[in-house]
């Protein structure tokens, strides 16, 4: 299905600022906006006369105050439009289509492999007449000069996949999937309330989003928390290779430490870290051992982060890190190795990067509307 992509209209700069404080209310009458905005309510009025007869706005109802008296409420209006985001992960594509308000409108998940046709599920469900104001599409490594496209070749057959999938003529922006997941831990997870701290994903692979008077770091080269970069091992008789250290942490890794640890006795060898947390949870010594393990050398990269960082917080995620079962090995190995660091578990899961990812495809659709051509008031 065909979405409209047209441009947004020029707005007087009152108007931008009344759409975006709405955007961010979701509804609010116009003294509430005059006050959100910081604008008189006369030219409130104005501008949202100026955003309903442009279909930007849209009255939803009224409401009654202490005095009594009745308020006309406002929400964003059918023209508004809508935003996708694209989570491209190891194994499963997750996408979600929100209204600018940050509304869910659509979802959907499907195998990676099948990507393209999961972005077409999530497109036919959003509303025909939304304008698609913008994509963002999560992946795995994001560098400045090829922001526009997949830095590694990891993401790249898949995107080209999903890319055709898109509509044509409508923004497409990549960002760093673990980045994307540290936002959704800052507003919605484990770290709200926190301005500085940071975000340690294990799994798959190794990564870390930094937050920083509550944003994202993103590095000269928007590389920052690159650690599969880090020069691992550091030994007289081995040589560093390129992204050994997430080869050593990554879940491929721990896995077949388990297989080489296993005894016949123990039954059938655990061929996700799925059924290893939960047969170590089930009091298997093997697996138990190899859980432990696995927080010490986890618990020795949150040191190496926060001996640079010391964000205060740390907040563990992926497909590994996220089991609350490595928490007291992390937490021991770290307070060994340096000063104390809070350490908690992902509160948003597997859903972190896609709702991230959605957090900025909002806020880049909205800017859509806003930092549009303007006129003066």
């Amino acid at each position: 299905m065909e979405h409209d992509v047209a441009r947004a209209p020029r707005l007087t700069e009152s108007a931008s600022a009344v759409f975006a404080v709405l955007a961010q209310a979701g509804t609010a009458t116009r003294p509430q906006l005059a006050s959100l905005a910081r604008l008189s309510k006369p030219t409130v009025s104005s501008a949202v006369a100026e955003l309903e007869g442009v279909h930007l706005a849209a009255h939803s109802g009224t409401s009654s105050g202490a005095t009594g008296r009745s308020a006309a409420v406002y929400r964003l209006g059918p023209a508004a439009g809508a935003v996708l985001a694209v989570d491209l992960g190891p194994a499963l594509t997750r996408v979600r289509g929100c209204a600018l308000d940050g509304t869910l409108l659509a979802e959907a998940t499907g195998p990676r492999d099948e990507a393209a046709d999961v972005v077409r599920d999530a497109l036919a469900a959003l509303p025909p007449d939304a304008p698609l104001r913008t994509i963002v599409v999560a992946v795995g490594d994001v560098t400045a000069p090829q922001r526009m496209r997949p830095a590694t070749a990891k993401a790249g057959p898949v995107f080209d996949a999903v890319t055709v999938a898109l509509p044509p003529g409508v923004p497409v922006h990549l960002e760093n999937n673990v980045n994307c997941a540290a936002l959704a831990e800052l507003h919605e997870g484990a770290a709200r309330g926190r301005h500085t701290f940071g975000y340690l994903r294990i799994g798959v692979g190794i990564g870390l989003g930094i937050v920083v008077g509550g944003q994202v770091l993103a590095g000269a080269n928007g590389a920052a928390g690159e650690l599969a970069r880090l020069p691992y091992p550091w030994d007289d008789g081995q040589e560093p290779r390129h992204e050994a250290l997430e080869e050593y942490i990554g879940s491929r890794s721990l896995l077949r430490r388990a297989a080489e640890a296993w005894p016949e006795s123990d039954g059938s060898c655990p061929r996700t870290a799925e059924r290893l947390f939960a047969l170590a949870a089930q009091g298997s010594a093997t697996a138990r051992a190899v859980v432990a393990r696995h927080a010490v050398d986890v618990g020795r990269l949150a040191a190496a982060v926060t001996a640079v960082l010391d964000p205060g917080l740390l907040v563990l995620g992926g497909s590994t890190g996220a089991y609350p079962q490595l928490l007291p090995g992390v937490r021991a190995e770290l307070e060994r190795l340096s000063w104390p660091t809070e350490v908690v578990s992902s509160q948003v899961g597997e859903l972190g990067t896609v709702v991230g990812a959605a957090r900025l495809a909002v806020a880049r659709g909205v800017q859509t509307v806003t930092q549009a051509a303007r006129t003066k008031d």
